[in-house]
C-alpha cells in the first residue's frame, strides 16, 4: 500500500503486521491481568490521546479485570516527524486518580520527555501506583530515562505512522504499523 503523504513523505514498508499487533496486545492484557488481579477498584488505564487510543481501546478489551478510562492529550511533535522536547498538557485528567491504580498507556516513547513529563503530572494527582504500558519503544532515542512495566515492541530510529500513530493527522486508522520515508520524487 503505497499512499502519498503531505510534506514531503510517503507511506513506506510495513513494520509490524496488524496480526503480530493484535497478538502482542493479547500477550500485554494477559500480564496486565494477572498483575491487577483482585484490586478493590477497577484499574484505571490513562490513555494518551490520540495516538494510544486504537492501543488502549484494543488492551481494555482483551484486559478481564474491571477497568475504567481515562484520557489526558500533550504535544511535543507539532508537524514534525522528530520531537520538539516542548512538552505542553493539552487535556488534563478527568477522574480523581487518588488512592488508584494508573496504568498510563502510550503508543509509543522516543526520547522520554513527554512520558517524564506526563509521569510527573500525574503522580502529583496521588495515585496508588502508577505504571507505563507502551506498544512502541524507541530505546535507542531516549533522553530521559523512562521505566516501562508492559512493551509492546522494540523498533530502530525511524518515523512511523499505523495503529494510532499519525503523521499530520494521516495514517492513524491503518492496522498494521509502516515507516513514513522522504518522497523522493
Amino acid at each position: 500500500m503505497q499512499q502519498a503523504a503531505s510534506g514531503g513523505y510517503r507511506l513506506g514498508p510495513e513494520l509490524l503486521t496488524a496480526a503480530a499487533i493484535q497478538a502482542r496486545v493479547a500477550e500485554l492484557a494477559g500480564a496486565v491481568s494477572r498483575d491487577y488481579e483482585g484490586l478493590d477498584r477497577p484499574l484505571i488505564l490513562l490513555s494518551v490521546l490520540k495516538g494510544s487510543v486504537s492501543f488502549a481501546t484494543d488492551l481494555g478489551r482483551s484486559i478481564t479485570v474491571p477497568v475504567n478510562f481515562d484520557y489526558v492529550a500533550v504535544s511535543s511533535y507539532g508537524q514534525a516527524t522528530v520531537s520538539s522536547g516542548h512538552v505542553m498538557l493539552l487535556k488534563d485528567l478527568s477522574m480523581d486518580v487518588a488512592g488508584r491504580h494508573v496504568l498510563m498507556v502510550e503508543d509509543i516513547i522516543d526520547t522520554g520527555l513527554t512520558t517524564a513529563f506526563l509521569f510527573e503530572h500525574v503522580q502529583r494527582h496521588a495515585p496508588a501506583s502508577l505504571k507505563l504500558c507502551v506498544l512502541l519503544d524507541k530505546a535507542e532515542r531516549r533522553v530521559k530515562p523512562v521505566e516501562v512495566a508492559y512493551r509492546g515492541f522494540t523498533i530502530p530510529n525511524q518515523f512511523v505512522v499505523g495503529y494510532g500513530l499519525d503523521f499530520n493527522e494521516l495514517y492513524r486508522n491503518l492496522a498494521a504499523v509502516h515507516v513514513l520515508e522522504p518522497d523522493a520524487t
